[in-house]
Order: C-alpha cells, then sequence, then structure tokens
C-alpha cells in the first residue's frame, strides 16, 4: 500500500469499490464488509503476484486494479475450495 501513496482511509474506500466491482463481475452476493475485505486483501495478493511477473501499478487507479483482479481471483478460488 505504500507503494501506491494511498492511506488507510483511502484504501478502505478503494478496497470496497474493488471489493464491490469485483462481486458485480463474478455475481456474488457479498455485503459491504466482505467486499471491502475482499478488494483489500485482493490488491495486496495482486500486487505481489504482478510485482513477481515484473507489472506494477501505481496510484489510486492502479491500486483500483488491482483490487478487482485479485478479488476475482480471491472469490474464483474460494468457490473451487468450496466445491
Amino acid at each position: 500500500m505504500e507503494d501506491a501513496q494511498i492511506g488507510w482511509i483511502a484504501a478502505i474506500i478503494i478496497g470496497g469499490l474493488a471489493g464491490w466491482i469485483a462481486s458485480s463481475i463474478m455475481s456474488t452476493g457479498t455485503g459491504i464488509f466482505a467486499n471491502i475485505i475482499l478488494g483489500i486483501v485482493g490488491a495486496a495478493i495482486a500486487n505481489f503476484l504482478l510485482g513477481v511477473l515484473g507489472v506494477n501499478f501505481a496510484g489510486w487507479i492502479g491500486y483500483l486494479i488491482a483490487g478487482v483482479i485479485g478479488a476475482c481471483v480471491l472469490i474464483f478460488a474460494y468457490r473451487l475450495i468450496k466445491r
């Protein structure tokens, strides 16, 4: 998060937005708190995985994109484990 130069409050807001977008894409019925968690954790995971591949996002938009990607991956992984 420090790399993206955003604060904790902005991370929560962006994480919630990213989680909401991902839950809309993946057709889940999660609530606002789950969306925030999905977005923040998803952004952290996506930033790490994409960083390994040499792709880096910067700023608020980059954090949002990484959050959506990561949250979609988390939802997909959860569905695989749930089966």
